[in-house]
């Protein structure tokens, strides 16, 4: 009996472009015998095939079970269609047909065949730009969509006729694969040294080779931007990379030959291979086993890490003896990182020794990704090269929102739909290179993804400028996208904290009031203080504050946040007034009886001491108290100094009150100041200290599930990046039955603020 065929068209939305999509359909159609075609629109993949409807469903199964590695298939839908004439399967050229789009991929590190292919194929040995569908650069050189080549930095370069063969070839690995090149018609390395131009790539890594076992620091050029590069075992030149990049004590992150150096210096946990080796390669967090070199980590005992991600970094150690080295973002002071040749040469001068330049554009610009490990899960700290654009699935509708962002690790968010797509990394907002960069990238993203903002949601802090470019933005004349002339957006602001606990919500897809736990150093408060140690009860809609830590003056300021030893100074005033004999307290040696007196005349007077209920603000407190941190040269240094000496197995605490719903850790500090006088030792202090905070947020959790009769748990805020706190306060809070949510797919610091903003200016204006 013959078989009646019907026609279908299979939309698939998700990350198919860019990772091998199409050709990997063509290769599925040709097992199943199917005619038809498929085609890359805005809006993702579009096939149509003439077949029964069994065999269709068949066909789907085997593309969700061998979908390319870093692809992500978020929908897959069958639609009849009209009658079509077919007799073969094709690949047709893409589309841009609507507004819709489809994710863009991330840079993808390179695949184990391009590897192989860099030692066998003769036009791609040592070729440090070789990639194929499965890898290689992605984001970074996207100009529009959809993905082809005419759309990216590689459109300047014209395929060699063995490269064209494989791009057309529907069975290569390199069909359609927009970068492709090799080293007859791709990109170039050249090295600037003291004057001489080096071109040919044996003799470039022979003489980094050179440079690196000479103490020389290197500016090289990566997939978001350049690196600076030195020997990560030589002590006086990490130390004068510190110096030359202002960069004072805070950790280097450190590349390693490969996996089984990297376990020789670090304790690695399965998940923390697991992303290590991913083809994402961030920076991971991890324990150290054995010092790598002092200067490194500044004693931290725990070391950023990573692996190989590009070609020319397995170029590099295939040549040189070294077990790691130090690859850290080429960036002036608090300015974004440096991605042009000529901007390198210019900023990076004073710093770099030699140059490794390429000549291929950086269109988007992305610092490495970091990662740790808190409860078998991951935590990023910052998400960028390698995760973004990627975007959070959400449940509910956060179309045409433009969120800015924090003025700290910012990161702005657009919404699109159910997804929710966060910039990379952006930084600080403090000067005018981070911001032109903030406000560059916000427009390019709302060009790509087709968005033209209803709504416009920022922090309430006045002063930020984040909140600046709402108001600006909101104020602006009509704006014109694709559909043509717009209203101005809407203007939303949400509070700081709100807006970490909703990040937190809006990943893990939760609705409805829930208990959420928000500690982290800065946040503008309702009462105008400064909030950071909060307990809501909240959903997207509202909150209410329930409980919160106790109000201390902040000496200065914002010098207080700098300068840990004046929180300790005003703790000390709460707890003993003017009974303290402060020439018994270590951490005070350094400092001039004139400077002491100051600070404690200006909290007792209420000089210049706005108040904070901030946790950060407490941890610089002890840090400085036990004297290992009194002055802060980075973000958060006494806080992971503090954490560093932890001991896993004491589990004492010290005593807290909760009076009224605030929570007071004097006396705490007055039982640590005993501690210090007896000689007990400072990780019994730490520990202890730990336990206290975990225990005081279990307490008010348990008196908050007592009245209003909630269970869940939402813990965000720079706070939680410190893993012994986090863990114990997990462990903790599920042995009294509580449910537990932690932020997963966004930092739990201000770089996951824009997902929480979006999630509430979505719900609120619906």
């Amino acid at each position: 009996m013959k078989k009646i065929h019907s026609y279908y068209e299979i939309h698939i939305k998700g990350l198919v472009q860019g990772v091998g999509f199409r050709p990997f359909i063509y290769r599925c159609a040709e097992q199943h015998e199917l005619t038809g075609w498929v085609e890359n629109r805005n809006h993702g993949v579009v096939i149509k095939v003439n077949a029964q409807y069994r065999e269709v469903e068949n066909f789907i199964e085997l593309i969700k079970k061998n979908a390319p590695l870093a692809s992500s298939i978020k929908d897959i839908s069958i639609v009849p269609s009209s009658k079509e004439t077919f007799n073969s399967f094709q690949i047709l050229n893409s589309k841009d047909q609507s507004d819709d789009v489809t994710e863009i991929s991330p840079d993808i590190a390179i695949c184990s065949d391009c590897l192989e292919d860099m030692k066998m194929q003769p036009r791609r040995i040592n070729y440090p730009f070789t990639n194929c569908t499965n890898c290689g650069p992605r984001f970074s050189i996207i100009k529009d969509l959809p993905y082809d080549r005419a759309n990216t930095t590689m459109q300047p370069y014209t395929m060699c006729g063995e490269c064209r063969a494989e791009y057309e070839n529907i069975h290569d690995r390199r069909f359609h694969a927009q970068p492709v090149s090799c080293n007859f018609c791709g990109p170039q390395y050249e090295l600037y040294h003291h004057g001489r131009l080096i071109k040919d790539i044996y003799k470039i890594v022979r003489e980094i080779k050179k440079l690196l076992y000479r103490g020389s620091i290197l500016a090289v050029k990566g997939i978001g931007g350049f690196h600076l590069m030195c020997d990560a075992t030589n002590a006086s030149t990490v130390h004068k990379l510190r110096r030359l990049k202002d960069r004072d004590n805070k950790p280097f992150a450190v590349m390693f030959s490969d996996f089984e150096v990297l376990e020789h210096y670090a304790y690695v946990s399965e998940e923390e291979k697991a992303r290590l080796l991913s083809w994402k390669r961030p920076v991971v967090l991890l324990k150290e086993k054995k010092e790598l070199n002092p200067e490194v980590n500044d004693g931290i005992k725990s070391i950023g890490a990573m692996l190989p991600y590009m070609p020319l970094h397995f170029v590099l150690f295939e040549e040189i003896d070294l077990p790691a080295v130090v690859l850290t973002s080429a960036n002036p002071s608090d300015q974004p990182i440096v991605k042009d040749n000529k901007q390198a040469l210019e900023k990076l001068s004073s710093v770099a020794d030699a140059f490794l330049l390429y000549d291929r554009e950086i269109y988007n610009r992305s610092d490495d990704s970091v990662v740790q490990t808190i409860d078998g899960k991951p935590q990023l700290i910052r998400r960028s090269r390698g995760y973004v654009p990627s975007p959070i699935e959400l449940e509910m509708d956060v179309s045409n929102v433009l969120a800015t962002g924090a003025e700290l690790k910012n990161t702005f968010a657009i919404g699109k739909g159910k997804q929710a797509i966060l910039s990379q990394h952006i930084g600080d907002l403090k000067n005018f290179e981070t911001y032109d960069f903030y406000m560059d990238t916000i427009e390019r993203f709302l060009r790509l993804f087709r968005i033209s903002p209803e709504i416009i949601v920022s922090d309430m802090h006045p002063d930020y400028l984040s909140t600046k470019f709402a108001r600006s933005y909101t104020g602006k004349s009509n704006r014109k996208n694709t559909a043509g002339d717009q209203p101005r957006p809407k203007w939303l602001q949400v509070q700081h904290h709100h807006a970490h606990i909703a990040s937190c919500m809006a990943e893990q897809n939760l609705s409805g009031d829930i208990i959420g736990v928000a500690l982290d150093g800065t946040g503008y408060g309702d009462d105008g203080k400064i909030w950071g140690g909060e307990f809501f009860i909240c959903d997207f809609n509202k909150y209410r504050r329930y409980a919160h830590l106790e109000y201390i003056p902040m000496p200065g300021g914002d010098k207080a946040v700098h300068s840990p030893w004046r929180m300790a100074l005003s703790y000390l005033y709460r707890a003993f007034g003017e009974d303290l004999n402060l020439s018994e307290l270590e951490f005070l040696k350094n400092k001039s009886t004139e400077d002491v007196k100051l600070i404690t005349a200006m909290i007792r007077k209420k000089l210049n001491s706005p108040l904070t209920s901030s946790t950060g603000r407490l941890f610089d407190a002890v840090s400085a108290l036990l004297n290992l941190c009194t002055e802060n040269c980075y973000e958060a240094e006494a806080p992971m100094k503090l954490e560093a000496i932890v001991e896993d197995d004491i589990k004492d605490y010290y005593s807290f009150a909760l009076d009224k719903n605030i929570i007071s850790f004097i006396p705490a500090i007055r039982e640590i100041v005993k501690d210090l006088k007896a000689g007990t030792e400072k990780k019994w202090i730490s520990t202890k200290f730990h336990n206290t905070v975990c225990m005081a947020v279990m307490n008010v959790c348990k008196n908050i599930r007592k009245t209003e009769k909630l269970n869940k748990v939402v813990l965000s805020g720079g706070t939680f990046q410190n893993r012994y706190l986090t863990s114990f306060m997990i462990d903790l809070l599920k042995q009294n039955q509580f449910e537990v949510y932690t932020n997963n797919l966004v930092p739990p610091n201000d770089g996951g603020i824009s997902l929480g903003q979006l999630a509430i200016a979505a719900q609120q204006l619906k």
